[in-house]
């Protein structure tokens, strides 16, 4: 029997990216799982070959700076997962476009999906991997814009009436079980996050293939790009892309010109490239900078005024900000999944909001505000008993509920010993509670399918809200500056993340999510505080060291235990390492670079089981149904 390569008689390499092959694949390949030799194309250094290898293993000395744009590190999504459902919802679109140029669109009876290697198969169900492929490939869904509120509705709609309007024009035959195959016993070395896109004619000719890898963050590469951080923008259309913000190699006639250095400006130059820590500290000292206005010059060289990056920023924020705000004033009580998780932002936020004396509740207080709206007081979840008033308190036996219910603590432990048990009591930290109910909330829409922004994940979106939302209600006295200062700064520390380290979990465990967005959001929170350039590196640098190790094994897939904590706890080390970087007075003993490069190599030695794999930890001792109820 002659192999499906055997088959091919010639191909041509065509637009940006699918292959269109001139000769047919026998129809009998159509009926079962499409072997990996059936659509590889004739470069396959970016398939996972034993000479392919990933941007871990490379180390950090590459050619291309990291200057990329702040509003493709911080872009808007849905939720749960960047890596997973936004990235493979704009890799759906990519392909359709690709075949409406080559005018193939309606040519299509048949189309396959193969889901595979290792993090995407093993927990994209979880993360609503299928429903982000499908409405991709609809055409009509954009990570961005899309009604959260339909997507249910639209994919039980293809699963049940088994049918796929391809490009919201074409409509075709499209049966989950048998077109949408996954293949999680397989892991390639370029990275984790594969799929391959396959479409057939009436007679079962292959007329496009193409693969895409979703790297994280929501970033798509594929063959063309080589995984080698090349293609460093989330836009569909490239042709409707600024030129400075599809390359990132340095001039070769400013090469007298060190990294860290301005050189000449033109449409394929940001005017102050950096590639690591220290040349970003150079070019603060050089020209006597800020790294918030470095990153703002760099942004206008990719095509964008003065109006557009305040607009942009503002309107990041607006998201950010209403998102907290939609998790601490829904009425939904339970997050979807089988762990039927409560979700506990309503009820934090309600505490807070009665203040510091139990008997006093407060109705009137603003709550928090999205955009220009104005909303009353949030109200407990039903079942939440609130404390009772000065007088019961005082005296029980007035209370309404009558003797019995002055909800007096009971102490455990015994008296009729030396060490007298503690009575049970509360303490407030507000910069803890306010940040713990901010990054909670944010992450329980994530959790939802909700509209989220990348920050620089989705995994990881509550931690740079949380400080920031912090920094404008609690510190700043002008919270205008503060946003764009704070996601300046935390934008450059990302894209020294991206190009020296990852941002992926699916690559290097929960320390290329949580740990990063802590770092970006440790610089932000001491650049609003007017430290140093030095002092917020340094405060990045606190930020990762001590996220160094931390794996990704959510429960079930989801990305809600430990995810929707971790953030919680991430924003508080944020604050947290920013202080300490503010009080150690320009005296540390790590660098932000040796930082990422210690984090490249742990992420390099991490069993594939703690790379949001849900093969070990917590996702494989933690039983389901819970041990310990949810509620």
């Amino acid at each position: 029997m002659l192999s499906p390569r055997s088959c091919w008689t010639g191909f041509r390499h065509i637009a940006r990216l699918p292959y269109l092959l001139k000769s047919p694949i026998p129809p009998r390949w159509l009926s079962r799982t499409l072997p990996s030799r059936t659509l590889s194309v004739p470069s396959r250094r970016a398939y996972g070959d034993n000479d392919t290898k990933s941007s871990l293993e490379t180390g950090p000395d590459k050619p291309e700076h990291a200057v990329i744009s702040t509003f493709d590190l911080f872009s808007i999504g849905v939720g749960p997962s960047s890596s997973h459902t936004v990235g493979p919802m704009r890799a759906g679109k990519i392909f359709i476009n690709d075949l409406l140029e080559l005018g193939l669109l309606e040519k299509v009876e048949i189309l396959k999906i193969i889901v595979r290697y290792g993090s995407l198969a093993a927990t994209g169900k979880g993360h609503h991997t299928p429903q982000a492929i499908l409405l991709g490939l609809e055409g009509r869904s954009d990570p961005e814009t899309i009604d959260t509120g339909t997507i249910p509705l639209r994919y039980t709609a293809i699963q049940t009436n088994k049918t796929l309007l391809l490009g919201g024009k074409h409509r075709i035959s499209y049966d989950m079980d048998r077109d949408m195959l996954w293949r999680w016993d397989q892991v390639l070395k370029t990275h984790p996050n594969g799929m391959r896109f396959s479409v057939f004619d009436e007679n079962g000719d292959l007329l496009a293939t193409n693969e895409y890898f979703s790297v994280g963050g929501g970033f798509v590469v594929n063959e063309k790009t080589k995984v080698d951080e090349n293609l460093f923008y989330k836009g569909v259309d490239k042709s409707s892309v600024h030129g400075a913000r599809l390359h990132q190699h340095i001039h070769a006639d400013s090469s007298s010109t060190a990294v860290g250095q301005q050189v000449r400006t033109d449409s394929e130059q940001p005017p102050y490239p950096f590639k690591s820590g220290d040349s970003l500290l150079n070019l603060t000292r050089v020209h006597n900078m800020t790294i918030a206005q470095i990153v703002y010059d760099n942004e206008r060289s990719f095509g964008y005024n003065d109006a557009d990056i305040h607009n942009k920023l503002m309107r990041i924020w607006a998201v950010m900000d209403g998102c907290i705000r939609t998790g601490v004033h829904t009425r939904e009580t339970t997050l979807p999944g089988r762990l039927g998780l409560r979700r506990r932002a309503p009820m934090l936020y309600r505490r807070l909001m009665r203040g510091f004396y139990p008997g006093l509740s407060t109705p009137h207080l603003q709550a928090i505000e999205g955009g220009d709206q104005f909303a009353g007081a949030i109200g407990a979840p039903d079942g939440d008993a609130r404390p009772s008033d000065l007088s019961s308190a005082t005296h029980p036996a007035s209370s309404p509920q009558g003797p019995g219910h002055s909800h007096t603590a009971r102490v455990v432990g015994s008296f009729d010993h030396p060490i007298l048990p503690e009575p049970p009591r509360k303490t407030m930290i507000p910069a803890m509670e306010f940040l713990s109910c901010y990054a909670i909330a944010v992450n329980e829409v994530n959790a939802s399918g909700g509209r989220i922004v990348t920050s620089p994940t989705n995994g990881a979106a509550g931690v740079i809200p949380a400080v920031l939302k912090y920094i404008i209600e609690f510190v700043s006295d002008d919270p205008e500056k503060s946003i764009k200062t704070f996601l300046l700064t935390a934008a450059a520390i990302g894209m020294l993340f991206k190009r020296g380290s990852t941002i992926s979990a699916a690559e290097g465990g929960c320390q290329a999510e949580v740990g990063v967005a802590c770092s970006m959001a440790s610089a932000g929170f001491a650049a609003c505080m007017g430290a140093s350039p030095e002092t917020v590196l340094q405060a990045a640098e606190i930020g990762i060291e001590h996220n160094l190790g931390l794996t990704c094994d959510p429960i079930d897939g989801l990305v809600q235990v430990p995810c929707i904590e971790r953030n919680s706890l991430g924003a508080v080390k944020a604050v947290t390492a920013a202080q300490l970087s503010m009080a150690a007075d320009g005296v540390y003993s790590v660098t932000l670079d040796e930082a990422i490069e210690a984090m490249r190599l742990t992420a390099a030695d991490m069993s594939v089981k703690y790379k949001e794999t849900s093969l070990s930890g917590l996702a494989t001792t933690v039983k389901i149904p819970l041990t310990v109820p949810a509620w």
